[in-house]
C-alpha cells in the first residue's frame, strides 16, 4: 500500500520522479536506462547548455493496484520537459516494449513539446512516439496519459497525448497544440496574451478540456486523486479499429460546426447550455463534476 501521507502531495508541485514513485504500489518501481547510464543528449553541448542524466524522462515498470504497468515520467523542470532525441527515444523503446509484452502503459506528461536546440532530431522523435502509440494500441495496449504538471501538455506532447486511449487531468493541466506563448508570438497580444492566466487556463485549462471532450477523467491536483484517476483509465475499453476512428472524426467535426467561432471559452460553455458558465474557473470539484458531467461534449470515441 502507499503511504497515505505521500499521496497528499500536489501533482502540480512534485517532480517526475516524485510523481512516478508515489503513484505506483510501494517498493513496485524498476527504471530502466537510469541517471547511472549516463544517456544524455548528445546535442545540447553544441549550444553551451546543461545536460541531464535521464534526458528530462524517466521510464520504467512497476505495479498499480496490484496491475503490473509500463511507466514514463517527463520532467517539465529541465528544459520545459521538451523532447529530443534521446528523451523520445526512450518513450518510443517503452512503447515498443508495452506492444510486444502487450503490457499497459502510463505516460506522466509535463512538456512544452519538441526541443528546439534538436530541431529535426525532435520532429522526427514525435512522430515515431505516435507511431508507437498506435501500434501498441492496435495490440490491444491501453496507452493513459496523466495531465496535471507545471509545463503543460503543448505542441507535439500535446499531439501524442491526443493518441492515447485515455486522458487523466487536473485543473492545473493545460493542453493545447500551441502554447501561450506561441500563439502571441504569431498573432499578437491583442489575440491572446500569454501572460493573462485566467485566459490560459480558461481555454487550455483541465477544466475546458474536460468539458468538450479533450480529456476523459477530471481529478483533484493530488498523486491520490491522479491514482485513483488511472486505475479507472485502465479499466476502459482498448479497441482501436476503422470504426472508433471514424467515429473520432465525426465527433472533432461535431465540435468544429458547434464551437469553431466561439472567441472564448466562456461562450464555449454558454453553448453547452451550462448556467452561469462564467462561475466555471471559481468552482471547486465538488460542485464543478456535476454540473460538468451533465453538459460535457462526448469524450466516447477514438479515447
Amino acid at each position: 500500500m502507499n503511504n497515505p501521507h505521500k499521496l497528499r502531495r500536489s501533482w502540480y508541485e512534485e517532480s517526475a520522479r516524485g510523481r512516478l514513485l508515489h503513484l505506483l504500489d510501494a517498493d513496485s518501481f524498476t527504471e530502466f536506462l537510469g541517471p547511472e547510464r549516463r544517456e544524455t543528449s548528445p546535442h545540447l553541448a553544441l549550444f553551451d547548455l546543461p545536460r541531464q542524466f535521464d534526458d528530462g524522462i524517466i521510464v520504467g515498470a512497476g505495479h498499480i493496484d496490484g496491475r503490473p504497468v509500463l511507466v514514463a515520467a517527463q520532467e517539465g523542470r529541465f528544459m520545459g520537459g521538451a523532447i529530443g532525441e534521446v528523451h523520445g527515444a526512450k518513450l518510443t523503446g517503452l512503447l515498443h516494449a508495452a506492444a510486444k509484452m502487450r503490457r499497459d502503459i502510463l505516460i506522466l506528461f509535463d512538456t512544452g513539446g519538441v526541443r528546439l536546440q534538436e530541431a529535426n532530431a525532435g520532429e522526427l522523435a514525435i512522430s515515431e512516439i505516435i507511431r508507437a502509440v498506435l501500434e501498441a494500441r492496435s495490440e490491444g495496449v491501453r496507452v493513459i496519459g496523466l495531465l496535471g504538471g507545471r509545463a503543460g501538455c503543448y505542441g507535439g506532447g500535446s499531439l501524442i497525448a491526443g493518441c492515447c486511449s485515455a486522458l487523466v487531468i487536473s485543473e492545473q493541466g493545460r493542453l493545447s497544440v500551441s502554447g501561450p506563448e506561441v500563439i502571441e508570438t504569431n498573432k499578437g497580444v491583442e489575440e491572446f496574451d500569454s501572460r493573462d492566466r485566467a485566459l490560459v487556463w480558461r481555454t487550455m485549462g483541465g477544466k475546458h478540456r474536460y468539458l468538450i471532450g479533450g480529456a476523459d477523467v477530471f481529478v483533484e491536483d493530488g498523486i491520490a486523486a491522479f491514482r485513483t484517476g488511472a486505475i479507472a483509465a485502465l479499466q476502459r475499453a482498448a479497441t482501436l479499429d476503422q470504426t472508433v476512428l471514424e467515429a473520432e472524426q465525426t465527433r472533432l467535426e461535431h465540435r468544429l460546426r458547434q464551437f469553431g467561432d466561439a472567441h472564448d471559452a466562456i461562450e464555449i460553455w454558454a453553448r453547452l447550455q451550462i448556467e452561469d458558465p462564467g462561475q466555471i474557473p471559481e468552482r471547486d470539484i465538488e460542485s464543478f463534476l456535476p454540473t460538468a458531467n451533465i453538459h460535457r461534449e462526448s469524450a466516447d470515441a477514438a479515447r
